[in-house]
């Protein structure tokens, strides 16, 4: 059932200000130079616990919000969703700061290539074609960092797009198990979960070399773990107020955020690479999830179709 304007425009704004946020968050990280990944994505994990504690206590739903029977389906999404965070990271302290986001749409990509190989779910030519063109992007993003044809290719910069489509791959792999999730576990449990095992598999990397952060990067780290939870329930709230169909194309509005983040605060100025690319990668993925959108109303057509009336 479609829900009423109000409500999507309400959710349109939510998930906007979840990208801004993310994005905050993500350039907090990046400025906090010289950190490893794994104690980035411990502060990132951690601090992020308590915006969610205080929005399921604000809410009346703690105690509720805590309980689960499925805390090894839990941990395999942190898992997943730790290994995308520690090789996104790396990509994000490797890069400038525009790519190292753009790369992160080859996400949806991967996802439909999963789904086809993995999940035995259908895939047809149109989003084949959306994940091949989409690739190209990713390749024209890239190229700049991996090609053989100049001299003195930055070995640094291509090992973080190595680690950014990793991040990628670890992400896609979450996101289908979130899918699972979704059918037996309530939004705020799966959140508060993930943060929970994601701080506890980060702090395991503590013994392969955490350093000491100064003042200055503790408060970048926290202000980065909470800025990350307050985007995580902005971004569920989008969801519960409008359709996912309706709010997910405006994820590629950090498109533009991140150029403009990067250049004012990182001195990032965008090539012709990472426009171009980045404008293939995201209309591959509003293909993808235009698809999706036609194919879910058809089977709720079919669904009317064949259901018995009265």
């Amino acid at each position: 059932m479609t829900k009423p304007r109000n409500a999507a425009l309400t959710g349109i704004a939510f998930k906007v200000a979840s990208v801004l946020i993310f994005l905050v968050m993500a350039a907090l990280l990046k400025a906090s130079q010289g950190i490893p990944a794994g104690e980035l994505a411990f502060f990132r994990s951690f601090f992020a616990i308590f915006p969610v504690v205080v929005f399921l206590a604000w809410r009346g739903e703690l105690r509720e919000g805590v309980k689960t029977r499925y805390p090894l389906r839990h941990l395999a999404r942190g898992l997943a969703g730790t290994g995308g965070m520690l090789f996104g990271f790396y990509a994000l302290t490797k890069l400038p700061f525009p790519e190292a986001i753009t790369l992160n749409y080859a996400t949806p990509l991967i996802i439909v290539v999963i789904s086809a190989l993995f999940l035995d779910e259908v895939v047809r030519l149109y989003r084949w074609s959306a994940v091949v063109l989409g690739l190209v992007g990713v390749i024209i993003v890239s190229w700049p960092r991996l090609t053989l044809l100049s001299t003195g290719v930055d070995q640094e910069a291509a090992i973080g797009v190595g680690a950014a489509l990793f991040a990628c791959l670890f992400a896609a792999i979450a996101m289908v198990q979130v899918r699972k999730l979704v059918h037996t576990e309530k939004s705020a449990t799966i959140v508060f979960y993930f943060s929970l095992s994601s701080s506890i598999i980060a702090l395991m990397t503590f013994p392969l070399g955490w350093v000491m952060p100064s003042p200055m990067f503790i408060v970048y780290l926290v202000g980065a773990g909470i800025a990350g939870g307050i985007a995580q329930i902005l971004l569920t709230e989008s969801y519960r107020r409008a359709d996912m169909s309706v709010v997910a194309p405006f994820e590629y509005t950090s498109l533009i955020f991140s150029v403009i983040i990067g250049f004012v605060f990182f001195g990032d100025v965008p090539t012709w690479f990472m426009l171009v690319g980045g404008v293939i990668v995201v209309g591959s993925g509003l293909f993808i999830i235009y698809r999706e959108h036609r194919l879910g109303l058809s089977q709720i057509k079919a669904s009317e179709v064949t259901t018995p009336q009265g």
